[in-house]
């Protein structure tokens, strides 16, 4: 399995590492079949995403693309930061082998759980209405309620 040098630089010089204690929203998704498990933490201030953070447990490509989907959303409006898709964060990382690329929609359905949460503290829409926007499917994640 080969990684490359953006993958390992991701890995081993993860940006955005930690947790918002006063978090505007937290997603967090794991996968039972390879134990990876991602928490997201926004910041956000009027629609823009001032801050995110992450704490990932999982193997390297879980760790690299935890990172770069950080990096992707900061300073983006929630409006953008919904639109990143898995391969965006496989792209920005130079590819990954096809055996990992699950990560990769882990760090996605993260980002899209915390805005969900976002949403859900703010009140202004209903659950269905949050699910349809956020393209969230609740069997598939861990939603974390607070």
């Amino acid at each position: 399995m080969q990684y490359t040098d953006s993958v390992i630089d991701h890995y081993t010089n993860p940006r955005n590492v930690g947790s918002i204690e006063d978090a505007s929203g937290i997603g967090e998704v794991g996968n039972a079949k390879c134990g990876d498990i991602m928490k997201m933490y926004l910041k956000i201030e009027d629609n823009i995403i001032m801050d995110v953070k992450f704490k990932t447990f999982g193997c390297g490509a879980a760790i690299a693309t935890s990172s770069v989907a950080t990096d992707l959303v900061k300073g983006k409006t929630v409006e953008e930061a919904l639109e990143l898709t898995n391969k965006e964060v496989v792209d920005k990382l130079g590819g990954l082998p096809p055996i990992k690329l699950h990560c990769s929609v882990l760090a996605e359905e993260a980002i899209r759980n915390a805005i969900a949460d976002y949403y859900r503290k703010e009140g202004k829409m209903s659950e269905e209405e949050i699910l349809e926007k956020c393209r969230i499917n609740p069997e598939s994640c861990d939603l974390v309620s607070h």
